[in-house]
């Protein structure tokens, strides 16, 4: 099964957006279940005429018996989550890179966004998008809802650290360079981008290693090529954060696609 991921059209949005995908009752007709990993996404949903069942690491999804429309913000995923759909509904999804969202929505740290979301009109226009069943019109209509909401926002230190997160820095190191202590980088961290530093590059890590797994040959250079001090050090947090060994996760899950999804 194939989901397609969608990338911003306009310029300013690939800025601060990853992609967007739908789901549709005309497409899919077999229930869906499947793993989905940890990201530094924020990501936002609305789910048209569904039931959601949720508990940490795992998301059950029925078709309601009422109209009703369902907006779900994550902004924590660092734990494998079960995705069943037990029918198919009519649902889109926004990925934000991190520290994109803020510029959408007038929060200033991210466990104001959900109200902040709940406040807007986010809901009526995914009402609109969803009762369309034109994909253009769809992606047409959403992209031009998030440019009436852009709105620039000076986070310069939120995104230096975020940079330097990517680095080979240490998280002491980090700190000295920026000029603030640790501790203070770790609140910023967990203030903009919903959790503390060192969970941040881990995830990141495990991020870019399924990119660069596209290229290298063995673990051992995946590791060093994504900042891990040593093979061992790689399979213990890649497995923390999947479940699975690499070898089974590269063999059974295609990191081509946008949406890194393990269909079980």
């Amino acid at each position: 099964m194939k989901v397609n991921f969608y990338q911003p059209i306009h310029p300013i949005l690939k800025k601060y957006i990853e992609g967007y995908y739908f789901m549709s009752k005309d497409e899919f007709h077999q229930p869906i279940k499947y793993l989905t990993f940890p990201d530094n996404y924020f990501i936002l949903s609305a789910c048209q005429n569904a039931t959601i069942i949720q508990e940490k690491g795992w998301l059950e999804i029925h078709e309601s018996s009422t109209e009703n429309l369902i907006i779900d913000f994550v902004s924590q995923c660092s734990v494998p989550t079960e995705i069943f759909y037990q029918q198919s509904i009519n649902e889109a999804t926004v990925y934000f890179k991190p520290l994109g969202m803020y510029h959408f929505f007038d929060a200033n740290q991210s466990i104001n966004l959900k109200d902040k979301i709940q406040d807007s009109d986010f809901k009526e226009i995914m009402d609109q998008i969803l009762n369309e069943h034109d994909r253009k019109i769809q992606i047409q209509l959403l992209e031009e809802y998030w440019l009436l909401k852009f709105n620039l926002k000076d986070l310069a230190l939120a995104y230096t650290l975020a940079y330097d997160f990517d680095s080979e820095l240490s998280i002491e190191e980090i700190a000295t360079k920026n000029g603030i202590t640790r501790q203070y980088v770790n609140k910023i961290s967990k203030k903009y981008l919903g959790k503390p530093a060192s969970e941040y590059r881990k995830i990141q890590r495990f991020r870019k290693a399924l990119i660069t797994n596209r290229k290298v040959k063995n673990l051992t250079e995946l590791s060093y090529e994504n900042l891990f001090y040593d093979q061992s050090h790689f399979i213990k947090d890649f497995k923390e954060l999947t479940k699975i060994s690499p070898k089974k996760f590269f063999e059974n899950v295609d990191t081509h696609q946008n949406n890194i999804w393990l269909f079980i």
